[in-house]
């Protein structure tokens, strides 16, 4: 019987023989951890991949996994699903080697397991549109009776503090400030036990620079260069693309909403703003990136191949790039419409929405950016402790 010899079977003392190699699985916490182990005792032998991404060089300074390790590598992974369409020993070859669609699941799995609460975690994991769509309807309805009392959702409200006469500033700023503060605290603590299992020290600022530099130009989202590969095996930069308009978006929407804060704050000026404003700006541009980004991304998905993706995580998915094109749509709709009798229904709906946003994020895969960030310092400590050589591309 041939074997295929090298550090992945000495980790185990078991060697890797024609057909699905053995591993040991012991101490692993589910079938998905142990097949993740089977598959990187595989590629650590192989190491054909190892120029691709940060996984396979992260993967190579262990010759142990433990579940801490695996979930720290599956949210390294970007998904390009390049090393799946250069493995040599992916299906039909017996080995069976699937490694992105074995790491997606892992990650659905992470957000579910390090979720607090840990029931919303559950919840939302199947769920998570008719959960969304369930707390947007709920605060659709507050607002709205919040608005018939003041007797301002079929007026029309024009000037500074319209937006005020139909919700309530107190009540705007308090529905906000639960909201974030909620979704900061939870999805802290849900990275924070993520943080603790995969064994993260304490980071330095280059290892959060080197980092935010890496998420910041998605520098691991181009399999190796050419891009990720999609169902035609030709690889390409539109999900890159896509990502960094839903990404910049939200953050200039994000800056927006900050500005107008402090105006109205320190300098108390008060929204609806003319359209040059810097404010409105910021915002247009943002919403018109959160529009075309996230439905270039669910477009995007249909052209995944097989054996890239988890399909048990499409709910959370639908469920966060659903909720930014609705929080785009009706933030646009009630600034072109806001000199209007519509403006007040618009109005409810997109504080609603944005509400909403902000109590799912934690549990929608929204969530998703902040584990790869915690995954990318890590990385980025294990370099600089001299674990790991730069980078290295496949030629």
């Amino acid at each position: 019987m041939s074997e295929v010899t090298g550090s992945g079977s000495a980790r185990s003392g078991q060697p890797v023989v024609l057909g699905r190699p053995a591993v040991s699985g012991a101490g692993h916490r589910s079938p998905l951890t142990t097949e993740a182990d089977r598959l990187f005792t595989i590629c650590n032998a192989c190491r054909y991949c190892e120029g691709l991404c940060a996984v396979f060089p992260a993967m190579e300074r262990r010759r142990l996994f433990t579940d801490g390790d695996v979930d720290f590598l599956a949210n390294l992974c970007h998904n390009c699903g390049a090393c799946l369409f250069d493995c040599q020993y992916a299906p039909p070859h017996d080995f069976d080697v699937v490694v992105p669609e074995t790491l997606a699941k892992l990650r659905s799995d992470t957000w579910e397991r390090y979720a607090w609460p840990a029931p919303l975690g559950h919840l939302f994991r199947a769920n998570a549109v008719a959960v969304s769509v369930a707390v947007v309807a709920a605060l659709i309805g507050f607002l709205a009776v919040v608005g018939a009392v003041n007797g301002t959702l079929i007026e029309r409200h024009t000037g500074p503090g319209a937006f005020y006469q139909v919700v309530p500033h107190g009540t705007i700023v308090g529905l906000y400030l639960a909201a974030s503060g909620f979704a900061v605290a939870a999805m802290g603590i849900s990275i924070r036990r993520y943080w603790r299992t995969i064994g993260g020290g304490r980071p330095t600022l280059s290892d959060l620079r080197r980092a935010g530099r890496s998420a910041g130009t998605l520098e691991y989202l181009d399999g190796g260069g050419p891009g990720c590969v999609n169902d035609d095996d030709t690889p390409d930069d539109t999900r890159k693309r896509y990502h960094h308009l839903t990404f910049y978006g939200f953050a200039l929407c994000l800056a927006a909403t900050t500005l107008a804060a402090i105006l109205e704050g320190a300098f108390d000026r008060v929204a609806p703003y003319p359209v040059w404003h810097p404010v409105v700006v910021l915002g247009t541009v943002g919403g018109i990136g959160l529009v075309i980004g996230p439905i270039g991304l669910l477009a995007a998905k249909r052209r995944r191949a097989d054996g890239l993706t988890d399909p048990g995580s499409r709910s959370m998915e639908l469920a966060f790039l659903g909720l930014l094109v609705a929080v785009s749509v009706t933030g646009l709709a009630t600034l072109v419409l806001r000199a209007t009798v519509l403006m007040p229904l618009l109005l409810v709906v997109h504080l609603a929405v944005v509400f909403a946003f902000f109590v799912t994020a934690p549990y929608t895969k929204m969530v998703h950016g902040a584990y790869r960030y915690a995954a990318l310092v890590n990385d980025a400590a294990e370099r600089r402790r001299g674990r790991l050589s730069p980078r290295r591309r496949n030629s």
